[in-house]
């Protein structure tokens, strides 16, 4: 999941950039308005967590603009000192998916989070059936087969992840390079590294079961089928 962290009080966002990434996101950051609307329009988050009082402009603005962005998918989940009820409501109304005040703990964090994406895509809970007889755990990050698990590495883990969460969708080489890797370049699209990661999650694949959910859509990307 990429993350991108709007904050503009240093050890906050450090400490959530952090443990962040100690639980397998990949983290973006922004301290300013104009920063994080940079970021916004250029790249493709999951998880926006935005707070309202920045230096240089109000976070409510910010999630007002990034609806106008019709490439941004991302879940917002706004983070502020502000109580007031108005703002709240403000939020809300403006597509944020979730309101958690200051201060509040990493671990609460981590659970909205994980229980946003399940309603995102569906979910009943942190495991994931698909294809003939595999189950993804989210939360410990493992792969199985019946009672055996299937060994993945971490990126191959989460590009799997990502397209099961999204299947039935083609998703392009550049949409997947971005959620592994985070800011690349556009002229790094052509790159062989999906297709090699994905050949090497078909072969560890058929080590249990046929693989041909995962299909590759010629000239595009690839796609998970139910």
């Amino acid at each position: 999941m990429h993350v991108l962290i709007v904050e503009d009080e240093k050890s906050l966002q450090q400490e959530i950039r952090q443990f962040l990434l100690h639980s397998q996101y990949l983290v973006d950051s922004a301290f300013t308005f104009a920063e994080a609307s940079e970021k916004l329009f250029v790249n493709s988050y999951d998880f926006v967590l935005l707070d309202l009082g920045l230096p240089d402009g109000d976070g409510l603005n910010l999630l007002r603009e990034s609806h106008q962005n019709d490439r941004q998918e991302a879940s917002f989940i706004i983070l502020t000192a502000r109580g007031d009820l108005h703002d709240r409501i403000k939020g809300l109304d403006l597509g944020a998916d979730d309101y958690l005040p200051k201060p509040f703990s990493l671990l609460e964090l981590q659970s909205r989070m994980q229980a946003i994406t399940r309603r995102k895509f569906g979910l009943k809970r942190q495991e994931i059936s698909f294809g003939s007889g595999f189950q993804m755990d989210v939360t410990s990050r493992v792969l199985r087969h019946g009672e055996q698990e299937v060994p993945l590495t971490k990126k191959e883990f989460d590009l799997l992840h990502y397209l099961v969460l999204h299947k039935n969708r083609v998703l392009t080489r550049l949409q997947l390079g971005e959620h592994l890797w985070g800011n690349i370049l556009e002229d790094d699209s052509d790159s062989n590294y999906i297709d090699v990661h994905i050949k090497n999650i078909r072969k560890k694949l058929t080590l249990f079961a046929p693989a041909d959910f995962l299909e590759t859509v010629r000239g595009i990307g690839y796609r998970v089928t139910e």
